[in-house]
Formats: C-alpha cells, sequence, structure tokens
C-alpha cells in the first residue's frame, strides 16, 4: 500500500492541492504529543501566571510557537482521528466523542510509518473504537461494530484505554469511570487488559511506558513513529498531592486539583525532552505538543474543570475560538534551528501532510481530499499565509476560517415565531480576527462579499465531508 519513494507527495486539501517532494526523505524519530482539555490559557507562555509549565515554556521558546493552532474539533475523538488521517472528523465518521470509530479504509500515520521501516507506538488515551470486541464501558456503544485497536492502525506496541480515567490512582476504585469498576474501562497493553498494580501519576504511568519502547528503538538503530496521548486535564480530576502542596496549596481545593494535574503532564514532557538528549536523538527528534479541544466546563468554570482558554470566547464543545484554539507547539532542531511564532492559522489535520512530505512519499491509488496542508514553508519562514481555509463542524455548529475572517454558522439559535413560539434559525456571523481574535463583534454587514466567499466555500467543504462519509473516498483508483 505503501512504499519508500523520493516521488513527490501528492495530497489534496478540500480543493485538491499537491505537495513536492524536490528534497532527500527526512528520517527523523517523531513524537506526537497531546493533552486532553487542555485550554489555550493553561499554560504558562500563553500568559498563564498560575499553573506552573516550564518544560512547556521552554519548548515553546526553543521551537515553533503557535499562537492560532486549532484542534480538528472542539471534541476528543474528531481531533485524534484528525491527527492521525489528515482528514476532518465529518469525513471519517467520528462526530464526536465516544462514537463511531477510525475506519479501517482510512490510511494512518503509523501504519505508513511503520512500511518505512520505523518503530511505531500507541500510549495514553486512544479513543478512536473499542479495545475488545465484547465490551465499552460507554452506554449506546456497539463494541464489536466499534472494534478498532491501535494495532489495527499500524501500532506494533500499544498500552492505551478507550477513553478517559482519572487523572491519579486511576485503577483506585473510587476513581474510576466505569462505576462497575470493571478493569477493561482501564489500560490495556497490546491486547491484554492490565487489572490491577498501576498507581500514581496518570501522566507518569503513561511515560513509564513510552520511554522504555523509545529506549529499545534507540538501541537498536531504528527509527520510531511515537504517539503519546495524555488523559490530563480531563476529569476525573484527580490531583497529584506532591504538586498540590508545592505550588497551589493556598489556592481553593478545586483549583489546588486541575493547576497540579496540569503541572505534572508538563512534568512527563520534560522528562521525555530530558530522556532523548541523553539518548542522543534530541536533535534529531521531531517532538511535537497540542491539546484535543479548549478547557471543559462550557460555558464556564465549574467544580474541578478550571481550566482556561485565556481571553477567547467559548470553551470546550463551541467552535469559537476558545473551543479550538489550542497551545501548540513543534520542536526538532536538526532543521527547525531557530525560535519562531507563527500567527498562520494551522489545525492537527495538518500534522499527515507535514509528516508525508518530509518523509518523501506519494500517496497514488486513493482518491480522497486531504484538509490538512504541509507546514514546511509556514515554519521554516517561506510563507506567511495559508493556502486553504479550515473547516470545522461539530453539532449543530460550523465555521470555516481563513487567514484572517472566520464565518460561523450555528443553527441551534433559537428566534420567536409570529405564534409565539421558538423555531431554528440560520445565524452567520463573520468575526475579522485580526482585529477582533476574541470575536466580540459580528461585522457580517459590513463585510458582505467575504462573508459571500466564505459561505461558499463552507457549503461546498460540507457536501465533500459528506460525500467522503458516506465511503466516496474509499475506491482505489486503477
Amino acid at each position: 500500500m505503501w512504499i519508500k519513494s523520493n516521488f513527490a507527495l501528492v495530497l489534496s486539501t478540500i480543493f485538491i492541492i499537491s505537495i513536492s517532494c524536490n528534497t532527500p526523505k527526512e528520517e527523523p524519530n517523531i513524537i506526537l504529543c497531546m493533552a486532553d482539555d487542555l485550554g489555550w490559557g493553561d499554560v504558562g507562555y500563553n500568559g498563564n501566571q498560575v499553573i506552573q509549565t516550564p518544560n512547556l515554556d521552554d519548548m515553546a521558546a526553543a521551537g515553533i510557537q503557535f499562537n492560532r493552532f486549532y484542534s480538528g474539533s472542539s471534541v476528543c475523538s474528531p481531533t485524534r482521528g484528525s491527527v492521525l488521517t489528515g482528514r476532518n472528523p465529518y469525513r471519517y465518521g467520528i462526530y464526536t466523542a465516544n462514537k463511531g470509530h477510525l475506519k479501517k479504509e482510512e490510511v494512518a500515520l503509523p501504519e505508513i510509518f511503520q512500511e518505512l521501516g520505523y518503530a511505531t507506538g500507541h500510549f495514553g488515551k486512544w479513543h478512536l473504537g473499542t479495545l475488545t470486541p465484547d465490551y465499552s464501558g460507554k452506554k449506546g456503544r456497539n463494541p464489536e461494530k466499534n472494534y478498532m485497536t491501535p494495532s489495527m492502525a499500524g501500532n506494533e506496541e500499544w498500552f492505551v484505554t478507550e477513553y478517559c480515567v482519572a487523572t491519579y490512582d486511576p485503577y483506585n476504585l473510587g476513581n474510576k469511570v466505569d462505576e462497575t469498576g470493571d478493569p477493561r474501562s482501564l489500560y490495556w497493553h497490546n491486547g491484554v487488559n492490565i487489572t490491577e498494580g498501576l498507581s500514581g501519576c496518570d501522566s507518569e504511568i503513561i511515560m513509564d511506558k513510552a520511554i522504555p519502547f523509545i529506549r529499545k528503538s534507540v538501541k537498536k538503530n531504528k527509527p520510531f513513529f511515537v504517539v503519546i496521548w495524555f488523559h490530563a486535564p480531563h476529569g476525573p480530576v484527580v490531583g497529584h498531592p506532591e504538586y498540590m502542596e508545592k505550588f497551589y496549596s493556598e489556592y481553593p481545593e478545586n483549583e489546588q486539583h486541575y493547576y497540579s494535574v496540569v503541572t505534572a503532564l508538563d512534568a512527563q514532557m520534560g522528562r521525555l525532552r530530558t530522556e532523548l538528549k541523553n539518548l542522543g536523538v534530541s536533535d534529531n527528534t521531531l517532538l511535537c505538543f497540542t491539546s484535543d479541544n479548549g478547557p471543559e466546563g462550557n460555558p464556564g468554570k465549574r467544580d474541578r474543570y478550571q481550566g482556561s482558554a485565556g481571553p477567547f470566547r467559548g470553551r470546550k464543545r463551541s467552535l469559537y475560538e476558545g473551543g479550538v484554539r489550542v497551545p501548540g507547539i513543534i520542536e526538532y532542531p536538526a532543521r527547525l534551528k531557530e525560535h519562531k511564532k507563527i500567527d498562520v492559522p494551522c489545525v492537527t489535520s495538518d500534522y499527515f501532510p507535514t509528516l508525508c512530505e518530509m518523509a518523501g512519499l506519494e500517496t497514488e491509488g486513493y482518491n480522497r481530499p486531504y484538509d490538512g496542508i504541509s507546514l514546511w514553508e509556514i515554519m521554516e519562514g517561506n510563507q506567511t499565509v495559508r493556502s486553504s481555509a479550515i473547516g470545522f463542524q461539530w453539532g449543530k455548529q460550523k465555521s470555516m476560517v481563513d487567514d484572517r475572517y472566520k464565518l460561523v454558522h450555528n443553527l441551534g439559535s433559537e428566534r420567536p415565531n409570529s405564534d409565539n413560539g421558538k423555531v431554528a434559525t440560520l445565524e452567520y456571523e463573520l468575526y475579522d480576527l485580526e482585529n477582533d481574535p476574541y470575536e466580540t463583534e459580528n461585522v457580517i454587514s459590513q463585510h458582505p462579499e467575504i462573508a459571500g466567499t466564505l459561505k461558499q466555500h463552507l457549503s461546498e467543504w460540507v457536501v465533500s465531508c459528506e460525500h467522503s462519509d458516506h465511503g466516496g473516498d474509499y475506491t482505489r483508483l486503477e
């Protein structure tokens, strides 16, 4: 299906664009890290003056810091699929969390790099299918129909959970998401359910499995492709005792729990970066970090969901900026030698074409649109605008974002009708993100032509997604 080559990588965006690879194929190690429900404003380098994130701050200062990095959706499962496929979730049928699965017909990054000779591993949250055909802890989910494990997507090693677990002592019955205490809702290692023996910080538990895999790959002189998807700071939010006492004892209890969980995640990112340096592979490792959506607690903070979207409007489950604008960092010292702050809009779907171009691949034999673009020209400072707009869908919301403007289509708003009843109305909003990044003023009446263009793009893109979702992309070209 996929072969090593120096051909051009032909990828399609919404409007089917080609990417040429004229440079020699690179073989860096690749690590894709993702937090769960971490808000744009939850990290020090984005201005948070309370939560301690020294390692992420250092990573941002050393590498590429994306100021407008977007998650593929405003909830978790859809975004995760966009990372692995380069496609919007509405193309492959994962519209929301804990529904559907990553279809086998999709081409996933681990499959690509496994065929290139990489060691491939997935650690932490999976959230793209059930881990056994006879169980799911989510009511209403068909475990057999939605059976899809990381190994079925190209991972030779995996240590994962189907969905969320507590951020500290996940095997403690009082912290379990599954009220029955069924261990199948917790960790699985290469198809075997881990029923006991794991305690302490969940972020550390994940890294305890990822680092030995990396060490083994380095010892074998084999490049590695590793996905590390933390559960933190998604609920159940159970604080890290050490960091609660050390940094946050003066704050209310709910804040102590949340802040300490973010700091615990940051500590494991620091541990990972230190390990890469000690192994002598940090320069030749492309290390990425982001979040799957904005902070939980829409429309506001509540209980232990104390995350921050910074100054942006909206939170998780919203397509306003606070729901989808997330922390984004990439480090690759061998090629990206200088720190840069990038203001061009980028999205999790961009990982796929970026990594494929780097590998010098060509995707012959598939007729399918890709929603991501390669970021190399942007990261290397040769391109200051995005070549195509970014589309989003979730629930009754849709949006289209270009370099400056954002069109929001919210089917969920209601207005009274003549009989004093309420009917759903099609509401469009337009925001000038260059001058109003916090989406405070709807300027659609001032810019009808811009709104009209974005409406047209949005309409065409939605139709394209519907075609994909109905299986129209899975026919091999002869």
